[in-house]
């Protein structure tokens, strides 16, 4: 059985299992926060490796300057935050939120997934989608008629698990140096 945070519990961790290896999916809290900083700068440095010019640098503090931007993200009421812990250790995360209607984007108002992060250890485990199906949730109890992300091209890893539960590609970005 699977079971998904409930956005009226925000302190509620419901057991997912998957793989034989039981995943918690819960909203993070400021005790979070180191693991989603290092989560992030994975992500960011990951990125990085993929095209640096188009992404940013890393830097010199990673870990500590994702911690910051995600911290302040886990006030915000239209954004979740969401964590995988397996064996009391996080081992990934989810950073979506709702977003209004875009003239630029040409795009209605939807949810948006903006992160998607799983370490090592819960990779190849359901970890991935348990945390885009939570987000996902979230966004439909919200009023989100639709999810959109974003994925870097070469991240073929990464589209697997979105294409999978339902995703399609709509969208190409294209960059060019000036």
């Amino acid at each position: 059985e699977t079971r998904w945070p409930s956005p009226l519990n925000p302190t509620a961790a419901h057991k997912i299992v998957a793989m034989s290896e039981a995943i918690a999916i819960r909203r993070a809290t400021q005790a979070d926060l180191p693991a989603l900083g290092r989560l992030g700068a994975l992500l960011l440095r990951t990125h990085y490796q993929f095209d640096s010019q188009r992404f940013m640098a890393p830097g010199s503090n990673p870990d500590e300057g994702y911690a910051w931007f995600l911290g302040t993200q886990l006030r915000d009421k239209d954004v979740v935050v969401l964590v995988a812990e397996k064996q009391a250790a996080v081992v990934g995360y989810v950073y979506a939120g709702l977003e209004p209607q875009s003239w630029k984007e040409l795009r209605e108002a939807c949810g948006f997934i903006h992160d998607v992060v799983v370490d090592e250890r819960g990779r190849r485990g359901g970890v991935a989608t348990a945390l885009i199906e939570a987000a996902a949730a979230w966004l439909r109890e919200q009023g989100a008629p639709r999810v959109i992300l974003w994925t870097a091209q070469p991240n073929e890893a990464a589209q697997r698990p979105f294409e999978r539960v339902g995703f399609r590609r709509t969208m190409v970005e294209m960059t060019r140096e000036l």
